[in-house]
């Protein structure tokens, strides 16, 4: 029997309609029956009755994906009802990443920079995609200071990534990569010796950095605790990591850090043997398209001022006593490379000899006034053994 299709929803996707592929078999007494029909798309009446629509206006809205007013997919698409979390490197995928300028609280400082409503927002917070300094925030008013980094991801972030206190069940099956050493902790302030190799603030594509360690350390006293970045050190470089306990006194030193810092040293073990055993380095860097940075006389570049003493040396390597008046990146890794000695183990800017099997840099020592009581602070990181053990 020749069967026509009178498919009464059409071929044509749009205008409302849906289209349903039919498998027909002929079952006898001139019926039909239909076999692996797919089902229709869920029609207004019976979305609204569904808690994950939403309706208004004569519209519907799946709650699971939303746009902002510049239509910027936040959320994403879910198929099948599952969500894929899209990851690099065992990082996730960003869509927006900002700096934060002054204080703030982070459902405040998100209404003004994603241009969405309050709700979308609060979505996204629930849904655990937004992290602050490289950890998951859901709190509405997590408090924010200058310099934090806040990221939107595309996609939820896997549990464990979060900036709540880990049970304790949690912390102890984490495997520990890293000893961390406080140096120094009152009620306002928490150093650490930072090892090498870690990180100061999680990035794109590492999860393990000293701010989390710290923000461990805290959150073991109190659950609401975090610590707030006054200053970073590079990766490859070990010693003092200094961190603010709360806001205010955040905002009061950051605000005049070059003021109120007096002291940051360093020790290096540098190739070669210094002809002048002292000396200091005036110039101006600037960085390149490949994060490279570079010593200039051009004054459009930041300004950067090094002084260095040779405290022990021998044939092949000098220890040096170093001290910044700036803090600029890889400053003191580019001024040595200039005078011709670079640090051991520098692959970046030029080494030749690697006898430490790590950079030759450490900071060694951190002083400061505080903020309020005025008092001068000076934290200190020992020299590590490897660096004497050169000389």
């Amino acid at each position: 029997m020749k069967m026509t299709n009178n498919n009464r929803y059409g071929d044509k996707k749009g205008r409302g309609q849906v289209r349903v592929d039919e498998k027909r078999k002929s079952v006898g007494g001139g019926q039909v029956r239909v076999e692996n029909a797919k089902k229709p798309k869920i029609a207004s009446a019976q979305r609204s009755a569904d808690p994950k629509w939403s309706v208004g206006a004569g519209q519907v809205q799946d709650k699971r994906s939303f746009k902002n007013a510049r239509g910027e997919d936040f959320v994403g698409q879910q198929r099948g009802g599952r969500r894929k979390e899209e990851r690099i490197n065992g990082a996730p995928v960003y869509t927006a990443t900002y700096t934060v300028n002054r204080s703030d609280e982070l459902l405040e400082f998100l209404l003004r920079k994603c241009n969405t409503s309050r709700n979308n927002v609060k979505s996204l917070l629930v849904r655990k995609q937004v992290l602050v300094n490289g950890r998951v925030v859901t709190q509405y008013n997590f408090v924010l200071a200058k310099d934090d980094e806040v990221k939107i991801s595309k996609r939820p972030v896997r549990d464990g990534e979060t900036a709540k206190m880990p049970t304790a069940a949690k912390r102890n099956q984490r495997s520990v990569k890293f000893a961390i050493k406080v140096i120094y902790e009152d009620d306002d302030f928490v150093a650490i010796d930072k090892p090498v190799g870690l990180l100061s603030v999680e990035s794109d594509k590492e999860t393990e950095s000293a701010y989390g360690y710290v923000l461990d350390h805290l959150q073991a006293q109190d659950k609401n605790a975090r610590p707030f970045i006054l200053h970073r050190i590079d990766k490859e470089t070990s010693g003092v990591l200094l961190f603010a306990k709360n806001v205010k006194i955040h905002s009061m030193l950051k605000m005049h850090w070059n003021e109120q810092v007096q002291l940051r040293e360093y020790f290096a073990v540098a190739e070669g043997v210094f002809a002048e055993k002292e000396g200091t380095i005036t110039t101006y860097l600037k960085e390149n398209v490949n994060n490279m940075v570079y010593s200039t006389k051009d004054p459009t570049g930041q300004k950067a001022i090094t002084h260095f003493e040779v405290v022990k040396e021998n044939a092949e390597y000098s220890l040096l006593k170093v001290k910044i008046d700036t803090g600029r990146k890889n400053q003191i890794r580019v001024h040595m490379q200039e005078l011709g000695h670079p640090i051991v183990g520098d692959d970046k800017y030029g080494y030749t000899k690697n006898p430490l099997s790590r950079l030759g840099l450490h900071a060694s020592k951190l002083a400061f006034i505080h903020p309020i009581s005025k008092e001068l602070i000076t934290i200190t990181a020992p020299l590590p053994p490897a660096f004497r053990g050169l000389f």
